[in-house]
């Protein structure tokens, strides 16, 4: 493992990672608790989440939360508040990329995936922004995806969710910048998450992928972290409305 950076910035602050109880989420939580801050997350996996409370060393709190139903996104919300303060970073993370035929997609199908992988998105940052104003500032993130950007196939609703992802860090840079709140997209690549090799990471699959990364080696989650504590941190105080690719050059 590198000796990856401190940041003395990212002390005390208080922080809230959607989707945080597994994956890259569970990364980025244990990344902000390791430089002090005051870590807030939900995720609808409460056994999950709770092992990482329970396993994390660090100021972590845990509020359940299906982020499909925006009043539970707004109650959590306000539940990390009141332990931590107004979180001054506000990491969009949570999102699921189930494959699925165009040719089976219904109406309904279409607007749970953007439910699951935009909506709240937009609703979290209008939940945190009042708290950042009042702060002075602040940094919010989005986990865009390379998906779109190689033309990947076999899951439209996600593809397009992600896209729409970067639209929405770009028009929110704008209208929050002038309270000095910084908005930016993080853009994984193939992520060797737990649920991506149980369910889709094979020899095969992994070898053709490499191919066509300019760097040869996998993408570990603890990298997408390090990215969102440099765009969390006083470093980047000048970084917004921007893509952040952590891809092994696989664009």
């Amino acid at each position: 493992m590198s000796d990856f950076a401190n940041y003395p910035s990212l002390k005390g602050k208080s922080v809230i990672v959607t989707g945080g109880g597994s994956g890259i989420g569970a990364e980025i939580v244990r990344a902000f608790a390791a430089q002090g801050s005051k870590v807030g997350f939900v995720d609808f996996d409460k056994q999950a989440s709770k092992a990482l409370v329970a396993e994390t060393v660090g100021a972590v709190t845990f509020a359940p939360c299906d982020l499909r139903d925006i009043d539970a996104l707004r109650a959590a919300f306000a539940t990390l508040a009141e332990a931590n303060g107004p979180a001054t970073v506000l990491v969009n993370n949570a999102a699921r990329d189930d494959r699925h035929d165009w040719r089976e997609v219904t109406p309904e199908y279409w607007d749970e995936r953007m439910a699951t992988n935009l909506r709240h998105m937009f609703f979290a940052i209008q939940a945190a922004a009042p708290g950042m104003i009042e702060a002075g500032g602040g940094s919010i993130i989005n986990m865009g995806s390379n998906s779109w950007w190689e033309a990947v196939g076999n899951m439209p609703a996600y593809t397009t969710a992600k896209a729409a992802v970067h639209g929405l860090t770009r028009t929110m840079a704008r209208d929050l910048g002038q309270h000095r709140i910084r908005v930016n997209a993080v853009v994984p690549g193939w992520v060797m998450t737990e649920r991506q090799k149980d369910l889709w990471v094979t020899e095969e699959a992994l070898a053709a992928h490499l191919k066509n990364q300019c760097l040869p080696d996998p993408i570990e989650p603890v990298y997408l972290a390090r990215m969102v504590l440099f765009l969390a941190s006083d470093d980047a105080a000048m970084c917004t409305a921007g893509n952040f690719f952590v891809e092994g050059g696989s664009v």
